[in-house]
């Protein structure tokens, strides 16, 4: 299919997908290999941060329609969806639990579970004539990938329901306006910018991202008792790191902590 991985300064990895794989990123072969390079990316503790793009007018969307048909005709449709929801969504909780950011670079269509992984992003950096879709309800399927989960504490649960019911499609100036993604940028500058949150947000010690990351997903789902027994477990943990200890000394010293480093060699 062809992805590519790029490594840039500050533990960066592009990685960007072919026209072909971002076109039809769910089929049998595309979505492995997705999960692949991506996990593989995730164990890796060099990499601080993940920027995900595709190619040319597309960023990332659905099934492959002819493997569904196919299988439709076989009686076999409903072992290819498990198939494929059983790599894309373990692949996205490590996305939301790790400590590694997640920026999503959306050069181009998004949709079907291609929209799941946009929005399973810590930040989502966008071309203003990209376009935003679900696409289930075309085909006669419920959302997948996320998109119920993550979209309604993005953009508000009514906003959300009427994107899904009314089978919309947002371009770029649409989701930012109502809060899907972050911020637009031109074409020419969209990896650019997405490196540099990637990199920024990746220079902090990895149990505040972490343990950020899960705590504000946890935060909508449980009561404030059990959240801040949650922070309590988690900022107790994170006291006991080097990071910890170098943050301390360099708010004393009045100098920058150098965050990163201390917790590979632990």
């Amino acid at each position: 299919m062809g992805i590519g991985v790029e490594r840039h300064d500050g533990g960066v990895a592009v990685v960007t997908l072919s026209e072909e794989a971002a076109r039809n990123a769910f089929s049998r072969t595309s979505i492995r290999e997705i999960s692949t390079v991506m996990g593989g990316l995730l164990d890796d503790p060099s990499c601080k941060a993940i920027v995900l793009t595709g190619t040319g007018r597309f960023f990332c969307t659905g099934a492959d329609i002819d493997e569904f048909a196919d299988s439709i005709d076989d009686g076999t449709i409903a072992n290819l969806v498990d198939e494929l929801t059983s790599v894309l969504h373990p692949l996205e909780l490590r996305l939301r639990r790790s400590s590694t950011v997640y920026v999503a670079a959306i050069n181009g269509s998004a949709a079907g579970g291609g929209l799941g992984l946009a929005l399973c992003a810590d930040y989502r950096v966008c071309v203003p004539d990209a376009r935003l879709a679900a696409a289930f309800f075309s085909l006669g399927l419920s959302p997948d990938g996320g998109s119920t989960w993550l979209l309604p504490r993005l953009v508000g649960y009514q906003r959300a329901r009427r994107f899904f019911f009314d089978n919309e499609v947002w371009t770029g100036d649409q989701a930012l306006e109502f809060g899907a993604v972050d911020e637009l940028t031109g074409s020419e500058s969209l990896i650019d910018r997405a490196i540099e949150v990637a990199r920024n947000w990746s220079s902090w010690a990895q149990a505040s991202k972490q343990g950020t990351k899960q705590l504000l997903d946890a935060s909508s789902t449980t009561f404030m008792e059990t959240q801040l027994e949650f922070e309590k477990a988690l900022i107790t943990a994170a006291s006991l790191t080097p990071d910890f200890a170098e943050g301390v000394s360099a708010f004393l010293e009045k100098r920058p902590a150098n965050f990163g480093y201390l917790s590979e060699e632990e």
